[in-house]
Protein backbone atom coordinates (compact mmCIF):
# COMPACT_ATOMS: atom_id res chain seq x y z
CA UNK A 1 0.00 0.00 0.00
CA UNK A 2 1.33 3.43 -1.31
CA UNK A 3 -0.44 6.11 0.61
CA UNK A 4 -0.58 10.06 0.83
CA UNK A 5 -1.67 12.08 3.36
CA UNK A 6 -3.68 15.15 2.07
CA UNK A 7 -4.60 17.34 5.17
CA UNK A 8 -7.08 20.23 4.78
CA UNK A 9 -5.94 23.40 6.42
CA UNK A 10 -7.57 25.98 4.54
CA UNK A 11 -10.37 26.50 6.33
CA UNK A 12 -11.40 30.39 7.37
CA UNK A 13 -12.48 29.16 10.92
CA UNK A 14 -15.03 31.77 11.25
CA UNK A 15 -16.84 30.21 14.62
CA UNK A 16 -13.28 31.11 16.19
CA UNK A 17 -14.30 34.87 16.31
CA UNK A 18 -11.11 37.02 16.70
CA UNK A 19 -8.78 33.54 16.87
CA UNK A 20 -8.68 33.37 13.62
CA UNK A 21 -8.92 36.74 12.18
CA UNK A 22 -5.64 36.93 11.28
CA UNK A 23 -4.49 33.20 10.63
CA UNK A 24 -6.48 30.10 9.58
CA UNK A 25 -7.99 28.27 12.41
CA UNK A 26 -5.41 25.09 12.39
CA UNK A 27 -2.53 27.84 12.76
CA UNK A 28 -4.52 28.46 16.64
CA UNK A 29 -2.44 28.30 19.14
CA UNK A 30 -3.54 25.01 21.40
CA UNK A 31 -2.11 23.75 24.56
CA UNK A 32 0.34 26.26 25.32
CA UNK A 33 3.06 25.52 23.20
CA UNK A 34 0.79 24.14 19.92
CA UNK A 35 -0.91 24.79 17.07
CA UNK A 36 -4.10 23.16 16.34
CA UNK A 37 -2.70 21.02 13.12
CA UNK A 38 0.24 19.81 15.04
CA UNK A 39 -1.91 17.01 16.27
CA UNK A 40 -2.73 15.81 12.61
CA UNK A 41 1.01 16.65 11.61
CA UNK A 42 2.26 14.08 14.74
CA UNK A 43 -0.41 11.31 14.07
CA UNK A 44 1.08 11.20 10.49
CA UNK A 45 4.72 10.83 11.32
CA UNK A 46 3.63 8.37 14.45
CA UNK A 47 1.77 6.09 11.99
CA UNK A 48 4.57 6.06 9.78
CA UNK A 49 3.20 8.31 7.25
CA UNK A 50 6.31 10.73 5.87
CA UNK A 51 4.22 11.35 2.70
CA UNK A 52 1.98 14.66 3.27
CA UNK A 53 0.97 17.43 1.57
CA UNK A 54 -0.85 20.14 3.50
CA UNK A 55 -3.77 22.17 1.20
CA UNK A 56 -3.93 25.83 2.79
CA UNK A 57 -6.01 28.56 1.62
CA UNK A 58 -6.86 31.24 4.33
CA UNK A 59 -4.59 33.32 5.46
CA UNK A 60 -2.20 30.80 5.02
CA UNK A 61 1.43 33.20 6.12
CA UNK A 62 1.52 31.83 9.73
CA UNK A 63 0.94 28.39 9.53
CA UNK A 64 3.20 28.33 5.78
CA UNK A 65 5.67 29.98 8.37
CA UNK A 66 4.81 27.25 10.96
CA UNK A 67 5.53 24.40 9.19
CA UNK A 68 8.47 25.67 7.07
CA UNK A 69 10.37 22.58 5.33
CA UNK A 70 8.35 20.48 8.18
CA UNK A 71 11.81 19.63 10.29
CA UNK A 72 9.92 19.54 13.81
CA UNK A 73 7.55 16.50 12.31
CA UNK A 74 10.55 14.61 10.12
CA UNK A 75 8.82 15.63 7.01
CA UNK A 76 12.06 16.93 5.56
CA UNK A 77 12.68 14.20 3.54
CA UNK A 78 13.97 13.93 -0.25
CA UNK A 79 11.79 10.86 -0.49
CA UNK A 80 8.40 11.97 0.38
CA UNK A 81 8.16 14.64 3.33
CA UNK A 82 5.53 17.50 3.26
CA UNK A 83 4.37 19.70 0.38
CA UNK A 84 2.32 23.10 0.99
CA UNK A 85 -0.13 23.35 -2.15
CA UNK A 86 -2.02 26.41 -2.29
CA UNK A 87 -5.18 27.42 -4.79
CA UNK A 88 -3.10 29.49 -8.05
CA UNK A 89 -4.99 31.00 -11.45
CA UNK A 90 -4.82 28.46 -14.34
CA UNK A 91 -4.67 25.66 -13.30
CA UNK A 92 -8.13 23.64 -15.12
CA UNK A 93 -8.99 27.14 -14.90
CA UNK A 94 -9.90 27.08 -11.20
CA UNK A 95 -8.62 29.81 -8.53
CA UNK A 96 -9.86 29.63 -5.03
CA UNK A 97 -10.68 26.01 -3.43
CA UNK A 98 -14.36 25.66 -3.22
CA UNK A 99 -14.89 23.30 -0.40
CA UNK A 100 -13.00 19.90 0.73
CA UNK A 101 -13.57 17.71 -2.30
CA UNK A 102 -12.90 20.75 -4.42
CA UNK A 103 -9.42 21.27 -2.92
CA UNK A 104 -8.18 17.69 -3.53
CA UNK A 105 -10.04 18.18 -7.27
CA UNK A 106 -7.59 20.69 -7.95
CA UNK A 107 -4.95 18.51 -6.74
CA UNK A 108 -5.33 14.77 -8.70
CA UNK A 109 -1.99 15.29 -10.48
CA UNK A 110 -0.01 15.42 -7.14
CA UNK A 111 -1.98 12.02 -5.94
CA UNK A 112 -1.28 10.75 -9.44
CA UNK A 113 2.78 12.13 -9.26
CA UNK A 114 3.27 10.18 -5.78
CA UNK A 115 2.00 7.19 -7.46
CA UNK A 116 -0.45 6.47 -4.73
CA UNK A 117 -3.02 3.78 -4.55
CA UNK A 118 -4.43 5.06 -1.24
CA UNK A 119 -5.37 8.51 -0.18
CA UNK A 120 -5.65 9.45 3.11
CA UNK A 121 -7.68 12.71 3.65
CA UNK A 122 -7.03 14.36 6.88
CA UNK A 123 -8.38 18.08 8.60
CA UNK A 124 -6.20 20.23 9.94
CA UNK A 125 -8.15 21.74 12.70
CA UNK A 126 -9.22 18.66 15.22
CA UNK A 127 -7.04 17.74 18.87
CA UNK A 128 -6.77 13.87 18.16
CA UNK A 129 -4.12 11.31 18.76
CA UNK A 130 -5.44 8.52 16.29
CA UNK A 131 -2.25 5.43 14.71
CA UNK A 132 -3.51 5.68 11.22
CA UNK A 133 -2.16 2.46 10.31
CA UNK A 134 -4.91 0.64 11.94
CA UNK A 135 -8.11 2.46 10.07
CA UNK A 136 -5.53 2.00 6.40
CA UNK A 137 -5.57 -1.89 7.56
CA UNK A 138 -9.04 -1.53 8.11
CA UNK A 139 -9.98 -0.66 5.14
CA UNK A 140 -7.70 -2.91 3.02
CA UNK A 141 -8.96 -5.70 4.90
CA UNK A 142 -12.75 -4.50 3.81
CA UNK A 143 -11.75 -4.05 0.63
CA UNK A 144 -13.45 -0.50 0.58
CA UNK A 145 -13.42 2.10 -1.99
CA UNK A 146 -13.90 4.46 1.09
CA UNK A 147 -13.26 4.23 4.56
CA UNK A 148 -15.01 7.05 7.20
CA UNK A 149 -13.84 7.25 10.57
CA UNK A 150 -16.46 7.72 12.99
CA UNK A 151 -17.07 7.97 17.05
CA UNK A 152 -20.58 8.93 19.19
CA UNK A 153 -21.25 12.44 19.87
CA UNK A 154 -23.82 13.86 21.98
CA UNK A 155 -27.02 13.95 20.70
CA UNK A 156 -27.26 17.60 21.50
CA UNK A 157 -24.40 18.14 19.22
CA UNK A 158 -25.56 16.02 16.21
CA UNK A 159 -26.34 19.04 13.79
CA UNK A 160 -22.66 20.50 14.09
CA UNK A 161 -21.44 16.74 11.81
CA UNK A 162 -22.62 14.42 9.38
CA UNK A 163 -24.50 11.83 10.80
CA UNK A 164 -24.30 8.13 9.25
CA UNK A 165 -26.39 4.88 9.48
CA UNK A 166 -24.95 1.83 8.96
CA UNK A 167 -25.79 -2.15 8.75
CA UNK A 168 -24.22 -4.96 10.69
CA UNK A 169 -21.06 -5.37 8.66
CA UNK A 170 -20.42 -1.13 9.35
CA UNK A 171 -21.09 -0.25 5.84
CA UNK A 172 -22.71 3.04 5.72
CA UNK A 173 -26.07 2.98 3.91
CA UNK A 174 -27.25 6.71 4.78
CA UNK A 175 -24.89 10.00 5.69
CA UNK A 176 -27.05 13.07 6.27
CA UNK A 177 -25.03 16.80 6.71
CA UNK A 178 -25.21 18.16 9.73
CA UNK A 179 -29.15 17.47 10.05
CA UNK A 180 -31.38 19.73 11.66
CA UNK A 181 -33.55 16.68 13.09
CA UNK A 182 -32.13 14.61 15.61
CA UNK A 183 -33.37 11.21 14.98
CA UNK A 184 -29.96 9.86 12.68
CA UNK A 185 -28.18 8.91 15.28
CA UNK A 186 -24.99 9.82 17.15
CA UNK A 187 -22.40 8.35 14.69
CA UNK A 188 -20.45 10.93 13.58
CA UNK A 189 -17.87 11.53 10.94
CA UNK A 190 -14.45 12.73 12.08
CA UNK A 191 -13.64 13.85 8.80
CA UNK A 192 -11.06 11.30 8.20
CA UNK A 193 -11.16 9.29 5.44
CA UNK A 194 -9.65 6.69 3.26
CA UNK A 195 -10.04 6.31 -0.46
CA UNK A 196 -9.13 3.86 -3.07
CA UNK A 197 -7.08 6.40 -5.09
CA UNK A 198 -8.72 5.11 -8.28
CA UNK A 199 -12.00 5.40 -7.06
CA UNK A 200 -11.31 8.77 -5.44
CA UNK A 201 -10.06 10.54 -8.96
CA UNK A 202 -13.31 8.29 -10.64
CA UNK A 203 -15.48 10.11 -8.60
CA UNK A 204 -14.53 13.23 -8.31
CA UNK A 205 -13.70 13.93 -11.99
CA UNK A 206 -17.27 12.35 -13.25
CA UNK A 207 -18.68 15.79 -12.08
CA UNK A 208 -16.52 17.79 -13.82
CA UNK A 209 -17.33 21.62 -13.24
CA UNK A 210 -20.53 20.39 -12.06
CA UNK A 211 -20.99 21.97 -8.33
CA UNK A 212 -21.76 18.27 -7.24
CA UNK A 213 -17.81 17.82 -6.62
CA UNK A 214 -17.28 20.22 -4.47
CA UNK A 215 -17.97 18.95 -0.69
CA UNK A 216 -17.18 15.57 0.73
CA UNK A 217 -19.99 15.44 3.30
CA UNK A 218 -22.47 17.00 1.18
CA UNK A 219 -21.98 15.72 -1.80
CA UNK A 220 -19.09 13.46 -2.38
CA UNK A 221 -19.91 10.46 0.27
CA UNK A 222 -23.46 10.39 -0.04
CA UNK A 223 -23.15 9.83 -4.21
CA UNK A 224 -20.72 6.97 -3.21
CA UNK A 225 -23.14 5.42 -0.78
CA UNK A 226 -25.16 2.67 -2.85
CA UNK A 227 -22.58 2.78 -5.78
CA UNK A 228 -19.25 2.16 -4.03
CA UNK A 229 -18.15 -0.14 -0.65
CA UNK A 230 -18.37 2.74 1.86
CA UNK A 231 -17.43 1.46 5.32
CA UNK A 232 -17.46 3.34 8.53
CA UNK A 233 -14.09 2.81 10.85
CA UNK A 234 -15.41 3.16 14.94
CA UNK A 235 -12.72 5.19 16.89
CA UNK A 236 -12.90 5.16 20.77
CA UNK A 237 -10.39 7.41 21.52
CA UNK A 238 -9.92 10.79 22.39
CA UNK A 239 -11.02 13.59 19.59
CA UNK A 240 -12.48 16.96 19.77
CA UNK A 241 -13.65 19.57 17.05
CA UNK A 242 -12.39 22.87 18.54
CA UNK A 243 -13.96 24.81 16.09
CA UNK A 244 -15.81 27.04 18.44
CA UNK A 245 -14.79 29.25 21.61
CA UNK A 246 -16.87 27.34 23.67
CA UNK A 247 -15.14 24.17 22.73
CA UNK A 248 -11.72 25.52 22.02
CA UNK A 249 -11.84 27.34 25.91
CA UNK A 250 -13.26 23.93 27.39
CA UNK A 251 -11.03 21.77 25.83
CA UNK A 252 -8.30 23.88 26.53
CA UNK A 253 -9.46 23.67 30.21
CA UNK A 254 -9.70 20.36 30.61
CA UNK A 255 -6.12 19.22 29.57
CA UNK A 256 -5.64 20.55 33.59
CA UNK A 257 -7.69 17.42 34.60
CA UNK A 258 -5.46 15.00 35.78
CA UNK A 259 -7.64 12.22 34.29
CA UNK A 260 -8.01 14.00 30.59
CA UNK A 261 -7.17 11.11 28.26
CA UNK A 262 -5.06 12.50 25.84
CA UNK A 263 -2.07 12.35 27.73
CA UNK A 264 0.48 14.53 26.13
CA UNK A 265 3.29 13.71 28.13
CA UNK A 266 3.11 9.88 26.70
CA UNK A 267 6.27 9.38 25.81
CA UNK A 268 5.22 6.60 23.06
CA UNK A 269 2.69 9.15 20.98
CA UNK A 270 4.96 12.24 21.12
CA UNK A 271 3.33 15.31 19.44
CA UNK A 272 5.69 17.62 17.43
CA UNK A 273 5.81 21.32 16.86
CA UNK A 274 8.16 24.13 16.24
CA UNK A 275 9.25 25.83 19.41
CA UNK A 276 11.26 28.28 20.26
CA UNK A 277 14.10 28.64 22.11
CA UNK A 278 13.57 30.52 25.63
CA UNK A 279 14.65 30.11 28.51
CA UNK A 280 12.39 28.13 31.48
CA UNK A 281 9.56 29.38 33.28
CA UNK A 282 10.16 31.65 36.20
CA UNK A 283 8.18 32.03 39.22
CA UNK A 284 8.71 35.33 41.94
CA UNK A 285 8.32 35.14 45.36
CA UNK A 286 4.67 36.33 45.36
CA UNK A 287 3.38 34.30 42.41
CA UNK A 288 0.87 31.16 43.36
CA UNK A 289 0.77 28.38 40.48
CA UNK A 290 -2.54 25.75 40.64
CA UNK A 291 -3.54 23.39 38.45
CA UNK A 292 -2.09 25.33 35.44
CA UNK A 293 0.16 24.96 32.00
CA UNK A 294 2.75 27.44 32.57
CA UNK A 295 5.20 27.66 29.08
CA UNK A 296 8.55 28.41 28.53
CA UNK A 297 9.78 31.94 28.73
CA UNK A 298 6.57 32.76 30.96
CA UNK A 299 7.37 35.13 34.53
CA UNK A 300 4.91 34.43 36.52
CA UNK A 301 4.80 37.49 39.62
CA UNK A 302 1.15 36.70 40.21
CA UNK A 303 -1.68 34.24 40.64
CA UNK A 304 -2.46 31.73 38.22
CA UNK A 305 -5.49 29.39 38.53
CA UNK A 306 -7.05 26.43 36.04
CA UNK A 307 -4.69 28.22 33.05
CA UNK A 308 -2.92 27.80 30.26
CA UNK A 309 -0.04 30.45 29.35
CA UNK A 310 1.80 30.06 26.45
CA UNK A 311 5.18 31.29 25.79
CA UNK A 312 6.78 34.73 26.99
CA UNK A 313 3.58 35.33 28.96
CA UNK A 314 4.10 37.89 31.74
CA UNK A 315 1.99 38.07 34.98
CA UNK A 316 2.52 40.89 36.96
CA UNK A 317 2.52 41.19 41.05
CA UNK A 318 -1.29 41.24 42.37
CA UNK A 319 -2.42 40.02 38.65
CA UNK A 320 -4.70 36.96 39.06
CA UNK A 321 -5.49 34.76 35.97
CA UNK A 322 -7.97 32.33 36.57
CA UNK A 323 -9.98 29.33 33.79
CA UNK A 324 -8.27 31.37 31.00
CA UNK A 325 -6.37 30.86 27.95
CA UNK A 326 -3.45 33.40 27.21
CA UNK A 327 -1.33 33.26 24.50
CA UNK A 328 2.57 34.49 23.19
CA UNK A 329 4.33 36.96 24.58
CA UNK A 330 1.29 38.59 26.28
CA UNK A 331 1.85 41.17 29.47
CA UNK A 332 -0.49 41.30 32.47
CA UNK A 333 -0.19 44.31 34.25
CA UNK A 334 -0.11 45.29 38.56
CA UNK A 335 -3.65 43.92 40.07
CA UNK A 336 -5.25 42.74 36.45
CA UNK A 337 -8.01 39.93 37.05
CA UNK A 338 -8.59 37.80 34.38
CA UNK A 339 -11.47 35.55 34.92
CA UNK A 340 -12.93 33.27 32.19
CA UNK A 341 -11.30 34.60 29.00
CA UNK A 342 -9.21 33.90 25.88
CA UNK A 343 -6.28 36.21 25.41
CA UNK A 344 -4.41 36.19 21.96
CA UNK A 345 -0.76 36.58 21.56
CA UNK A 346 0.97 40.31 22.39
CA UNK A 347 -1.47 41.72 24.56
CA UNK A 348 -1.14 44.25 26.74
CA UNK A 349 -3.72 44.67 29.70
CA UNK A 350 -2.86 47.53 31.84
CA UNK A 351 -2.97 47.86 35.78
CA UNK A 352 -5.84 47.24 37.49
CA UNK A 353 -8.37 45.85 34.37
CA UNK A 354 -10.97 43.46 34.95
CA UNK A 355 -11.03 41.24 32.19
CA UNK A 356 -14.46 39.13 32.30
CA UNK A 357 -15.94 40.91 34.89
CA UNK A 358 -19.72 39.93 36.49
CA UNK A 359 -21.77 37.21 37.46
CA UNK A 360 -24.31 37.23 34.77
CA UNK A 361 -23.40 34.55 31.85
CA UNK A 362 -26.39 35.21 29.68
CA UNK A 363 -25.92 38.08 28.11
CA UNK A 364 -24.50 37.11 24.57
CA UNK A 365 -22.44 39.08 22.50
CA UNK A 366 -25.04 41.25 20.12
CA UNK A 367 -22.57 41.21 17.46
CA UNK A 368 -22.33 37.36 17.48
CA UNK A 369 -25.06 35.99 19.61
CA UNK A 370 -23.89 32.43 17.85
CA UNK A 371 -20.82 32.33 18.82
CA UNK A 372 -20.14 33.89 22.26
CA UNK A 373 -23.03 32.74 25.05
CA UNK A 374 -21.87 30.96 27.84
CA UNK A 375 -19.75 33.68 29.27
CA UNK A 376 -15.82 33.93 27.93
CA UNK A 377 -14.74 36.80 26.66
CA UNK A 378 -12.18 37.19 23.81
CA UNK A 379 -9.65 39.44 23.13
CA UNK A 380 -7.61 40.13 19.75
CA UNK A 381 -4.04 39.80 18.64
CA UNK A 382 -2.16 42.74 19.37
CA UNK A 383 -4.70 44.79 21.62
CA UNK A 384 -3.95 47.34 23.74
CA UNK A 385 -5.96 47.18 27.35
CA UNK A 386 -5.94 50.54 29.18
CA UNK A 387 -5.46 50.55 32.79
CA UNK A 388 -8.17 50.28 35.41
CA UNK A 389 -10.89 49.08 32.45
CA UNK A 390 -13.59 47.20 33.32
CA UNK A 391 -15.01 44.30 31.03
CA UNK A 392 -17.52 42.42 31.04
CA UNK A 393 -18.69 38.71 29.85
CA UNK A 394 -19.19 37.61 26.67
CA UNK A 395 -17.42 40.65 25.02
CA UNK A 396 -14.84 40.47 21.81
CA UNK A 397 -11.87 43.19 21.64
CA UNK A 398 -11.07 43.00 18.13
CA UNK A 399 -7.45 42.80 17.20
CA UNK A 400 -5.04 45.52 17.48
CA UNK A 401 -7.14 47.73 19.29
CA UNK A 402 -5.56 50.56 21.04
CA UNK A 403 -6.71 52.74 24.11
CA UNK A 404 -8.40 55.30 21.86
CA UNK A 405 -10.57 52.61 20.95
CA UNK A 406 -11.63 52.36 24.26
CA UNK A 407 -14.55 55.69 24.85
CA UNK A 408 -15.27 54.94 28.45
CA UNK A 409 -14.25 52.94 31.79
CA UNK A 410 -16.76 50.08 31.41
CA UNK A 411 -17.49 47.44 28.36
CA UNK A 412 -20.34 45.89 29.17
CA UNK A 413 -20.95 42.45 28.63
CA UNK A 414 -22.11 41.44 25.22
CA UNK A 415 -20.22 44.55 23.95
CA UNK A 416 -17.29 44.62 20.92
CA UNK A 417 -15.02 47.23 20.23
Amino acid sequence: MRVVAMLLAGGEGTRLSVLSEKRAKPSVPFAGKFRIIDFTLSNCVNSGIYDVAVLTQYRPHSLNAHIGNGKPWDLDRNQGGVQLLQPYQGRREESWYKGTSDAILQNLSYISERRADTVLVLSGDHIYKMDYSAILAYHQRHAADLTVAVMHVPLEETDRFGIMTTDEQMRIVEFSEKPKARDKGTLASMGIYVFNAEALKRRLSEGGADASRIDFGKHVIPAMIGQDTVVAYPFEGYWVDVGTIESYWQTSIELLDPANTLQLYAPDWVIHTRSEERPPAKLGPQARVSRSMICNGCTVRGQVERSVLSPGVYVSPGAIVRDSVVMNDTWIGPGAVLDKVIVDKCVVIGAGVKLGYGDDMTIVNKAQPDRLTTGITVVGKGAHIPAGLTIGRNVVINADRDEEDFSADLVASGETI
